[in-house]
Order: structure tokens, then sequence, then C-alpha cells
């Protein structure tokens, strides 16, 4: 028997705000956590980059010092979104047997392996830190929660670049499904804001180039659009069986009715530019939810604001839902908070889950001229939503991953 899986609690950390709540309101206030970069490293190397969508909050004012010293960025935002999530389920009371956490990132812990290759190539291998492998591992955040909220169900780790957490949180419905666990925190976390990483993305030509105007250079679906925004964070969500929410008197954001993954198989960085597997992936949502394409009414868009992407990602749209798109209210919520890569599908099945709850669908910021081979309906003020029907939120990720998670009201 199919058991209904309901969302209970919602962490973040963003570019927007260091909690969920706060990331929310900026969200509806039509705020850009884009910003320049002040760290001497930006001039030093020339980046051609100067800008980012960093966390509003730096972890150092939220964790303890020895925390923050033992823990990659990724670990320490994961750590943060995973307690307040925590906190606002009721702090559940589950045998650790029976909690889980599915967790995801893109990259990993990317600061603490070149900062030790650093370390190794200038002071020699007697001062690269013990603690260097634990903390740049991939699975190091989903550890830190899981160890921090003592999950013994498993602790399980997603690494498939952009679609991440979006895949993360689908394990999530299916091991609740499979009777794995009676609580799940699922989530995403990037930490990437780095030389590195903003040089290679900028030699491929995949960020915006805005350096005078950072608040305005995340611009989906625009005409002028030239690239994504790099950002970094965090969000987390409690998922539990709606019959283990009840009997312990939870309050209930949204139901999580499922989700889907496949692949492109096509180019390691290009998204099809027909759009056929991210449609699958949409289509399967959808009807393994039980429901019928008509009965979608709001989606959170990948929306990347890159040239190719967009328009791909609407190909798709239009391969799925036909002429009945243009009676779906879109919302690209990339525009304010960046593009947290592995994180990113997290924080949009965030912004989802209260866009429902809240009954207000949330705006896409920097639209000043919609691109005509684009025409969506798209969000671009805070709007009354009656709740109805069901929303979706997409994710689609370098290497040719997509995956949709499906949301109702509750």
């Amino acid at each position: 028997m199919t058991k209904k899986i309901v969302i209970t609690g919602i962490g973040a950390t963003s570019p927007l705000g260091g909690t969920a709540r706060d990331s929310w309101n900026a969200l509806l206030a039509g705020e850009s956590g884009a910003r320049a970069l002040e760290q001497e490293w930006v001039e030093e190397l020339a980046l051609p980059v100067t800008f980012a969508a960093s966390a509003k909050v730096a972890t150092a004012d939220v964790l303890e010092r020895h925390e923050v010293k033992r823990l990659d960025p990724s670990s320490q935002f994961a750590l943060i979104a995973g307690r307040e999530a925590w906190a606002d389920a009721g702090a559940p009371e589950v045998a650790p047997e029976r909690l889980a956490v599915d967790w995801s990132t893109g990259i990993g812990g990317v600061w603490t392996l070149l900062d030790a290759w650093d370390t190794l190539r200038e002071r020699g291998p007697r001062r690269v830190l013990p603690m260097t492998v634990p903390m740049l591992m991939p699975n190091g955040p989903g550890a830190a929660i899981g160890m921090d909220l003592h999950a013994r169900a498993g602790i399980r780790t997603v690494v498939s670049a952009c679609a991440s957490s979006t895949e993360a949180l689908v394990n999530a419905y299916d091991h609740l499904q499979q009777g794995l666990a009676d609580v799940v925190i699922a989530g995403g976390s990037e930490a990437a804001i780095h030389p590195l990483p903003i040089a290679a993305f900028a030699s491929m030509q995949a960020l915006s180039r805005r350096n005078d105007d950072p608040a305005v250079a995340s611009r989906p679906y625009d005409i002028s659009r030239d690239g994504f925004v790099l950002g970094e964070g965090a969000a987390a969500l409690v998922v539990e069986t709606e019959e283990h929410a009840k009997a312990r008197g939870a309050r209930i954001y949204a139901e999580l009715l499922g989700g889907a993954v496949t692949s492109d198989a096509y180019h390691i960085t290009a998204p099809d530019p027909e759009g056929s597997a991210a449609a699958r992936a949409m289509t399967a949502a959808v009807e393994g939810a039980g429901a019928s394409l008509s009965d979608v009414h709001h989606i959170n868009a990948h929306a990347t604001s890159t040239p190719v992407g967009d328009i791909a990602e609407y190909n798709a749209l239009r391969r799925v839902f036909g002429d009945g798109l243009e009676g779906i209210a879109v919302s690209a919520t990339k525009a304010s908070t960046g593009h947290l890569l592995g994180g990113a599908g997290a924080i949009e099945a965030l912004f989802t889950v209260l866009a429902l709850h809240e009954r207000t669908l949330p705006p896409t910021i920097n639209l000043g001229e919609q691109d005509p081979e684009i025409p969506l309906d798209v969000v671009t003020s805070p709007r009354a939503f009656d709740g109805e029907g069901i929303a979706i939120s997409n994710s689609f990720g370098f290497g040719g991953h997509n995956a949709v998670a499906a949301f109702r009201t509750a």
C-alpha cells in the first residue's frame, strides 16, 4: 500500500538569509543574493568574474568554533540547515534505527581539498591536517547531520551535479515507501565559491560576467541573460510518513508526492536541446503521483539563466504540457539565490513547499525583456495561489542528470 509522505520541517542557510524563513521572506521581497566578492584572491588572480551569491550569514556566526574548524564549509552549511529543519519539525522522538539522512552535493569539500594541496606544496606533507580526508569527502555533509542527530537507518549521499538534491528528495520518498525509516532528513549543500571553480566555470562560458551589477546578473528567460551566478548554502527538509507525523501531532507543510530521475546520455555539459529525457522525468513524476498533467498548476523551474539551458528546459516543458503550459505559473528562483549547484534542488523544493503552504508563488526577478522563444507565464511579483493542483520542482545537471519532485498542498 502506498503511504502518504509529508514535509514537517524546513531549514536553510542561503545567499538570501541565514534561515529558511529569512530566505523565503527575502525571496518574496524581490531581493538578490548576488554580491561582489571581497576576498583578496579575486584581484590577485585576476578572476574574470568578481561576484557570486555567497551565504548571507557566516557559518562562524552560527556554529561552535570546533565545528567550523573540523568541517568543510559544505558540511557547515549542511549542519546549520539540518539542525534548523529538525527543530522546526519539533525534534521528533524517533528511534535512531528509524531515522535516515538522504543528502547530496555536487562537488563536495572543494575548499578542503584545494587548501590541503596548497599546504602540501608550500609546507610539506607533515603539515597536511589529519582531518583532511573526512572533511573533503562528498558524503561528509550528510555524515555531519547523521552523527549530530544520531541517524542510524542509513546516511546516503547523491552526487549528480545540479540535480543532486532533488534526487536525494526522491530517494527519501522511496526509502519511506519501502519502510526503511519513519523520518528522513533530506536536502543538499554546496560551498564552491572558490577561485578554481569560478575560473573553471568562467572558462567554459557558463557564468554571467556582469561584474558591474551583480544583483541583476541572474536573469532567467531574459533576452540578455549571459550565464548563471555561482551560489552557496544548504537546505534541508524533514520528510516522514503522514501516519508518523499525525501520531506525534506535527505541523504539515505539504505532501511530497514523489518524483522521478532520468538521464540524457547526450553530452557531459550541454542539455539535450529536444528535452526528451527531462520531459520523461516530469511526466513520470506527475503520473507516478497518480495525477494528470493538467493537475500541474505551478513549476519551480531549473532556469539557470544560461542562453542554452533555459531554452532546453522550455522545450522539455512544451513537450510535456503542450498548449496547457500557457496556464501554468512558473517561478525561476535562481534569479534571487544564484545557482547552489548540488544544493539548488533542495532550496527550490523548500520554496515550492512554502509556496503551497502559504498560497503564494515566489517572484522571478530581473526579467526585463522576456525571450520571445520562451513564452512562459513567469511569476514576476508574489502571486496569490489557490493551492489547487500540484507543483513540481525541476533540477538538471552536468552529466545529463534530470530529477523532478512533485508536491501537493497538505
